[in-house]
């Protein structure tokens, strides 16, 4: 339904005909660590998540799922190889 507390006009999943079903009638501003995700909307009470209506529960465990602005860190596994074997496997060919 279109959400008409805080983010009015804006397709919300906790909107029903008794108003916002969230815990507190209302979803919660961005925190700090939002800033610069794609997901972030501006409203005029505010900048809010597009898809959690608590950004700071989902920065308590760690990083939010969907965060946008964040680059992951890829770690490449270097395999250590044992240099007697390596020789055995290269005679073989």
């Amino acid at each position: 339904m279109i959400c008409q507390t805080i983010k009015n006009g804006i397709e919300c999943g906790f909107m029903t005909k008794k108003g916002c079903g969230f815990n507190g009638g209302s979803c919660n501003a961005i925190i700090d660590k939002c800033e610069g995700c794609s997901k972030v909307i501006e409203c005029p009470t505010g900048k809010y998540c597009r898809v959690y209506p608590d950004p700071a529960g989902k920065w308590r465990t760690g990083k939010c799922p969907t965060a946008s602005h964040l680059k992951l860190d890829v770690k490449e596994a270097t395999q250590k190889v044992n240099p007697l074997k390596a020789s055995k496997r290269a005679n073989k060919k």
